[in-house]
């Protein structure tokens, strides 16, 4: 009998799997009912966005209510509607395997005007989310090889984004190296490559950054990148990188960094961090014989990818406005809720043995409780209990699992991106929990 799942506590999750209990699953099945950390983050965000008790969110990556970008995409959604042509291609229509035409078209046409890239619709295609991206990509570059080769995905630094951790269909899926650490004034830090720790082998099938990453909010700088795009195309392999809190779109990015593009790099954009999560569109650029690749496994998995997203989307790629929506309405959003959940931090976790990754971008803060007497997964369950969900960050650091670094244990992500008046009380419990784990142990904070 197939142990239950402990963390699966919604009454829909549990009345499924009482009844796979007895049932027997391939490999297959065994490793994508396993315990996972993205399908808890998930469970999370939907008990606590449905309302069903009254939870602080802090946890998941729903972005925040823009109202002056929702009104843009429901007078869209309004203009579609009342055009038959326009409806019946929004929801009437199959797409190629590799998306909607005219949005790929307008987005090529954007990213040549822009940038200069090198690049025509054959060099994107569209997925039903970049959760589908990153599975197709990462199990494309890694896995079992002719020859019973394997190759993994080299993760250059940790911690990364928790969807990642559980996406390979195979174990030991990903290489990683610790970061180093800089040390800054007033309780920040910063992660950065440690280079001299990177050992690219015949074992590594593709390298992956996010860039802003996720959890942790760090950017990587354009020399950084520089790097890696280097050392990737001096061992044949490609670049991914993961932008969908980035450049060029949404660009929640709060540091001058360029957007980069080359044949050797898979750039992932996305539209759910716009405002749009609920349409699932994931984007990937990327040379010609990648997204023909994609677009193969895009029509064995689910014929076509969903139209929604793009054809809402479209006016605003054919016309560049995306952009600028982006520099004016969505960073400066993020950029003033950041600043104001680090000040409530700076005056509620005084005294405390605390450090905030300086943040970069995305819409996470990432904190770092030295010496934490419990591990931050029990710190997560005393939070869910007084009514706030944050991440445990130990779920943070695919190939590192055997790492002993007690770092991994020290760290939760937060969301600033909700209602401000539900964060500032989040932080409050948050730093009074670590008060009492510190008081427990009978440690001096």
């Amino acid at each position: 009998m197939r142990k239950r799942p402990q963390f699966l506590k919604s009454s829909c999750l549990r009345q499924v799997l009482s009844l796979l209990v007895n049932m027997e699953f391939s490999e297959f099945g065994k490793k994508f009912t396993d315990k996972a950390g993205i399908l808890s983050l998930m469970e999370d965000m939907a008990r606590a966005m449905g309302g069903s008790r009254d939870m602080i969110m802090m946890g998941g990556g729903n972005p925040g209510y823009i109202e002056t970008v929702q009104e843009i995409v429901r007078k869209r959604l309004l203009r579609i509607c009342a055009d038959r042509q326009a409806f019946h291609r929004l929801v009437g229509v199959y797409n190629s395997p590799q998306g909607e035409p005219g949005f790929i078209r307008d987005l090529a046409a954007l990213l040549r005007r822009e940038y200069n890239w090198p690049l025509g619709p054959e060099n994107i295609c569209l997925t039903n989310g970049s959760q589908t991206s990153f599975f197709l990509l990462f199990n494309m570059f890694a896995g079992e090889y002719a020859g019973k080769e394997r190759k993994r995905i080299r993760l250059p630094l940790t911690p990364e984004y928790i969807g990642y951790a559980d996406i390979g269909l195979n174990r030991d899926f990903f290489i990683a190296t610790r970061p180093r650490i800089d040390y800054l004034e007033d309780h920040l830090f910063k992660y950065r490559i440690d280079f001299d720790g990177i050992r690219l082998g015949e074992e590594t099938g593709a390298i992956c950054v996010s860039r802003p990453t996720n959890p942790t909010g760090n950017v990587v700088t354009d020399e950084e990148v520089g790097r890696l795009d280097r050392l990737a195309g001096e061992h044949g392999v490609p670049l991914i990188i993961d932008s969908a809190y980035g450049q060029p779109f949404p660009g929640i990015v709060y540091s001058e960094v360029m957007p980069i593009w080359n044949e050797n790099i898979v750039l992932c954009l996305s539209l759910s961090k716009l405002g749009l999560p609920a349409v699932r569109t994931g984007i990937i650029v990327a040379r010609q014989e990648i997204v023909a690749a994609v677009s193969g496994m895009n029509a064995i998995m689910s014929l076509a990818p969903g139209s929604f997203g793009a054809v809402l989307a479209g006016e605003l790629v054919g016309s560049g406005d995306i952009l600028s929506v982006s520099k004016t309405l969505i960073r400066p959003f993020y950029r003033d809720k950041v600043e104001k959940a680090l000040a409530i931090i700076d005056r509620e976790f005084k005294g405390l043995a605390y450090r905030v990754h300086r943040p970069e971008g995305a819409m996470f803060l990432w904190l770092w409780f030295q010496g934490l007497p419990i591990s931050s997964l029990e710190l997560y369950e005393r939070l869910k209990v007084r009514g706030v969900l944050v991440i445990s960050g130990h779920y943070f650091f695919p190939g590192l699992e055997d790492d002993p670094w007690m770092h991994k244990n020290e760290c939760l992500r937060l969301t600033y991106s909700q209602d401000e008046a539900q964060v500032a009380a989040g932080i409050v419990i948050i730093a009074q929990e670590v008060r009492r784990a510190f008081a427990e142990a009978g440690m001096r904070v």
